[in-house]
């Protein structure tokens, strides 16, 4: 299908709206997180799975890369006292 439509001003971007026929694209509701392919011949969006997650720049092994205890300031640990826990008025 392909439909006509321009693109508007809305605050400080600019926006499609999904309007008329595009509305009844199968698998596009409000609200629903979607993936846009951007190239120089122009956009394409995909809907996201359900339980796909957004993806974080840094994976647990490269953050946790070079760590060592003394980077990570383990000798600045304090044993938390037992008197602590207890409920003082």
């Amino acid at each position: 299908m392909k439909v006509q439509t321009t693109i508007q001003k809305w605050g400080n971007s600019l926006a499609i709206r999904i309007t008329g026929p595009l509305k009844t694209i199968p698998h596009f509701s409000a609200n629903m997180r979607v993936e846009v392919d951007v190239s120089k011949s122009g956009l394409v969006i995909h809907p996201l799975a359900k339980n796909e997650k957004k993806l974080l720049l840094f994976s647990e092994v490269q953050l946790l890369k070079g760590l060592t205890a003394k980077k990570a300031h383990a000798d600045e640990v304090v044993d938390i006292h037992h008197r602590e826990f207890e409920n003082h008025e």
